[in-house]
């Protein structure tokens, strides 16, 4: 798809992968809505852009609803989503303190997986009447997943299950939308230099790097998006989730 002039939805755009993504998406021609849990930063994120920000939170279906709505309203139907919002807590399901938090497992699902679910049931159904474009697509979706949904490592429980339900959501995703002309990929990163990892103390962050075979280095959001854009550009990628990681595969811990 050619992304000039098109309507593209980024959920998590006010920060790191989804904030990149809203970058080059705008840099490509494209009506950039980004919607984020926190609004001022998504303002302000989509305002350094020329684009929409939009307080969202994904999990909730009428805050997503109410959202799409007004993005459409803006700059009308999106062709285009991106999935990025997402969150990480670590714990482990039986703690020092005994079992974990069922109401904190749920809450990594539900942001993760069913807020990817979410948008996509929401753009998909709207793009769907959409006039077709070449070769008769009318959409794309790409989700994040992350190579703990393969490789989840002690304490990631509840990341790592959700992970692995945006892989297992993809094939069959693509599949149903492929009469509609609607492809659907995944992404599924490694380590990258994201807020949650910038946070750490610089050591910690190269020690990380180190173990990325190569490059021996935290992974770059725009590199993330360079791949996004890809997925758009190319209307053979469908129905896969593609590992972007340097080639690293977690250890146990």
């Amino acid at each position: 798809m050619k992304v000039r002039g098109q309507a593209a939805i980024v959920t998590g755009g006010a920060s790191g992968l989804g904030a990149a993504t809203g970058r080059a998406l705008a840099a490509a021609g494209a009506r950039v809505a980004l919607l984020d849990l926190d609004g001022a930063a998504a303002d302000a994120a989509a305002a350094a852009i020329g684009g929409l920000g939009l307080a969202c939170d994904v999990a909730d279906a009428e805050s997503a609803e109410a959202a799409v709505a007004r993005a459409a309203a803006a700059h009308g139907p999106a062709r285009i989503l991106v999935n990025c919002a997402g969150i990480a807590p670590a714990a482990r399901i039986v703690g020092r303190d005994g079992p974990a938090s069922l109401a904190a497992f749920a809450r990594v699902i539900q942001v993760n997986l069913i807020g990817s679910f979410n948008l996509m049931r929401l753009v998909a159904s709207a793009a769907a009447g959409l006039d077709p474009l070449e070769e008769g697509e009318r959409g794309v979706i790409v989700s994040t997943a992350s190579i703990a949904a393969y490789e989840g490592q002690v304490g990631q429980a509840a990341y790592a299950a959700s992970k692995a339900g945006i892989v297992g959501l993809t094939l069959p995703a693509a599949r149903e939308f492929a009469a509609l002309g609607i492809r659907v990929c995944a992404i599924a990163p490694g380590l990258f230099a994201t807020p949650m990892l910038r946070g750490l103390p610089e050591a910690v962050q190269e020690g990380l790097g180190a173990a990325v075979p190569f490059p021996a280095r935290l992974g770059r959001p725009e590199e993330f998006a360079d791949l996004v854009m890809a997925i758009v550009g190319n209307p053979m990628l469908n129905g896969e989730t593609i590992r972007l990681d340097g080639a690293l595969r977690m250890q146990a811990r």
